[in-house]
């Protein structure tokens, strides 16, 4: 079945999308306003691209044209946001965090979350996330009226200790962290639990068992 997305309407080509590209890892992004306030909500637009420079990018859209969200506007005042990463334990409070309260209200709380302090920039990071990134915004893309893309530099990061193996050589248990990652429709997410390795190959190896023609 052919989908042509230069004839479908952008709520269409969405759920094509987020219904395919799955599992999807979520950004739970806390931000700060010029004033203090804080702000938390859930992102699945997003992912990790790359270590030098340590850069993380999120899709942030609008409740509707010209109407952007708290996230996005925060973060381009301030520059600095920071990336909270979901574990199985998490998913209801993550998800109560996505209610769209109005301008003001502190999901936090609302979520009976706390927060700590974090050691590069002002704004805290969730103390029950198990995983969580400092950033600070490097660029902006606009993307017409209602959606940006938002790219971020890792300042630092902080990992759970029990699921930390070993410090110096940076090993993390990550099944430990029991990540959860975003499904389709209104409400479907993943386990990150059911998991197979396939090594790679390498090329001597892979010319060994091929012959040659």
């Amino acid at each position: 079945m052919l989908f042509d997305f230069d004839k479908l309407p952008p709520a269409q080509r969405y759920k094509l999308l987020v219904s395919t590209v799955v599992p999807r890892p979520i950004a739970w992004v806390v931000s700060m306003d010029a004033a203090g306030r804080l702000n938390a909500a859930p992102f699945s637009f997003f992912n990790a691209f790359g270590e030098d420079p340590p850069i993380v990018i999120i899709g942030i859209g609008g409740r509707k044209p010209g109407d952007a969200k708290d996230t996005g506007n925060n973060i381009r005042t301030t520059r600095e946001f920071v990336v909270n990463l979901v574990s199985y334990d998490n998913a209801r409070q993550m998800v109560e965090t996505a209610i769209e309260f109005d301008h003001g209200v502190d999901e936090l709380a609302e979520a009976g979350l706390t927060t700590v302090p974090s050691t590069k920039i002002r704004t805290p990071r969730i103390a029950e996330s198990p995983v969580a990134m400092e950033c600070e915004r490097m660029t902006t893309i606009e993307l017409g009226t209602n959606r940006a893309l938002i790219m971020g530099r890792v300042l630092a990061m902080h990992i759970r200790d029990d699921c930390v193996l070993d410090a110096e050589r940076n090993y993390v248990d990550t099944p430990k962290l029991d990540l959860i990652g975003r499904m389709h429709g209104g409400g479907w997410y993943a386990r990150l639990s059911d998991r197979f390795e396939v090594p790679r190959i390498p090329v001597q190896e892979w010319k060994r068992k091929t012959p040659l023609e």
